[in-house]
């Protein structure tokens, strides 16, 4: 494939440069927690992801508990990502519905549940989602990879409409009005 210009990105520095493939490979300090449900898939993308060049947070579980709650490494994965805002974070259980709410709950973090390519492409495109939520039981290995791919990959388009929307859950979550 030839040389071609890339689009100017919020998420590269805003410069335009050149690219040799169509996708832009990104090393990124990712943040990543489960339950018991998604501790299979979450060992299996630590590995994954470290292979890729990330810089790869483990918070837990480290051993299998069928009776773990998934708040419990959930929510800290989220308070990393909201520290480190150059972060992402990885969130996984059996459906990942509750591990996307209880990533929620913590200020800044912007979590969503994925279940496509295109759905997590438009989390960080229109959303600027920071957390990605994924359940192991709907999903094969494979698949999960993809999504966590295109969602690392996928800049926030910066937008006006997304930038004013995103704004409006701030000014909620910091005041409790609209």
């Amino acid at each position: 494939m030839g040389r071609k210009p890339a689009k100017s990105s919020p998420l590269l520095g805003g410069f335009s440069h050149f690219i040799t493939e169509s996708v832009i490979k990104l090393h990124m300090r990712i943040h990543i927690g489960s339950d018991h449900a998604g501790l299979k898939f979450k060992n299996e993308l630590i590995e994954y992801l470290v292979a890729g060049g990330h810089d790869v947070t483990d918070h837990g579980p480290y051993e299998y508990d069928a009776l773990d709650d998934y708040p419990d490494f959930c929510i800290p994965t989220a308070q990393a990502v909201a520290k480190d805002g150059s972060s992402l974070g990885i969130v996984l259980g059996g459906s990942g519905n509750g591990e996307q709410m209880a990533a929620n709950k913590v200020k800044g973090v912007r979590a969503a549940l994925v279940w496509s390519v295109a759905t997590a492409k438009l989390a960080r495109e229109h959303n600027n989602a920071n957390v990605i939520s994924l359940g192991e039981r709907e999903h094969s290995a494979q698949e999960v990879k993809d999504f966590i791919d295109a969602f690392i990959a996928t800049p926030y388009s910066g937008e006006e409409r997304h930038t004013r929307r995103i704004n409006k859950i701030s000014h909620f979550e910091n005041t409790g009005e609209i």
